[in-house]
């Protein structure tokens, strides 16, 4: 019988920003980034992608467009 992966345990999707330019932001800023900041940031930017995705399929189009963010 396989185990359910608890939401803390699930794979982490692939990385859909450039690090560096995250690190970069952080850094003009005066800051210091941490080592799982720039996966925390790819993770925000699918969560933002899949709702674009969401909205523009309940609207019937197969384009997503930058007000569906």
């Amino acid at each position: 019988m396989a185990k359910k992966k608890s939401a803390s345990k699930k794979k982490p999707k692939e990385i859909v920003v450039v690090g560096s330019k995250v690190k970069d932001v952080v850094r003009s800023a005066g800051f210091r980034s941490d080592g799982e900041l720039v996966q925390a940031v790819s993770e925000k930017v699918h969560e933002m992608l899949e709702a674009a995705i969401a909205r523009a399929g309940a609207n019937k189009r197969g384009t997503v467009r930058p007000y569906d963010l």
